[in-house]
């Protein structure tokens, strides 16, 4: 009889056994975090404990328990009828629980807190602060951006009209043979004559220090006077009378 039978593969013991892939590799991972954890349970019970926990664990304990007659305060309540769960006060309106402690266990001073409060509030302040201030900085860039446009916008609108005038001038005063413009600026400059209004921007007039406006209400003063012409109604009248009686105005704010 030999020695060593061979094995039976599809005996019981081989026909129970879990052959799937990768389960022993699970079983061990399991059984190494178990270890693991029963270690650290060994370690916390056998790590002495600070002497600041075990203050707070005598602390809680005392806290947690109820005063008995062995304290002299509460001996002294006793006597003068009070019952254990009664509210304080003549009719019961106190309180039933003790004041609780606030134990301080930080190093920082008295008032620190309040003082880290106050600070804190006082940051949200100045970012409040300064939100405004940038919002009022860029409220005031657009307003100042919209009226230059609109300076600017007048102005164009304001040489368009003087430009207009100069035309209507030097056509005016030839019709009637005057060869040179009262002032060099009344008229038109050759090179201008053949401009379109509107891609005409850099027409200035140089001739004096004058500005726009002011050259607009002189010129058109001048073709009511001595043409009895207003640009703004584009008619010539027949005197004077007849432009004050039929006119407006001397001024496109009039026409409107």
């Amino acid at each position: 009889m030999e020695e060593d039978e061979e094995e039976d593969y599809m005996s019981d013991l081989f026909v129970k056994q879990d052959v799937r892939p990768g389960l022993p590799m699970v079983r061990r991972m399991k059984e190494a975090i178990q270890k693991e954890e029963k270690q650290k349970e060994a370690n916390e019970k056998n790590r002495q404990k600070s002497i600041k926990e075990e203050e707070k664990e005598r602390r809680d304990l005392v806290l947690k328990s109820a005063l008995g007659n062995e304290n002299k305060g509460f001996a002294l309540l006793q006597k003068m009828g009070y019952k254990s769960g009664q509210a304080l006060g003549k009719s019961g309106e106190g309180i039933v629980e003790p004041i609780p402690l606030n134990i301080k266990t930080g190093r920082s001073g008295l008032g620190h807190e309040e003082l880290k409060k106050r600070k804190a509030e006082e940051k949200l302040e100045n970012y409040r602060k300064k939100l405004h201030m940038r919002k009022q900085a860029n409220e005031q860039a657009t307003d100042q951006f919209r009226l230059r446009f609109k300076n600017k916008q007048e102005e164009r609108k304001m040489e368009g009209d003087l430009r207009k005038s100069q035309r209507a001038c030097q056509q005016l005063d030839m019709q009637k043979d005057i060869d040179v413009p009262k002032e060099t600026w009344y008229w038109l400059e050759p090179e201008e004559e053949d401009k379109n209004d509107e891609n005409d921007k850099d027409d200035e007039c140089t001739s004096s220090d004058i500005s726009v406006s002011e050259k607009l209400h002189i010129l058109t003063a001048y073709l009511r006077e001595r043409h009895f012409y207003c640009i703004w109604c584009g008619t010539t009248y027949e005197d004077s009378e007849d432009l004050s009686s039929n006119c407006p105005g001397d001024s496109a704010a009039d026409h409107d």
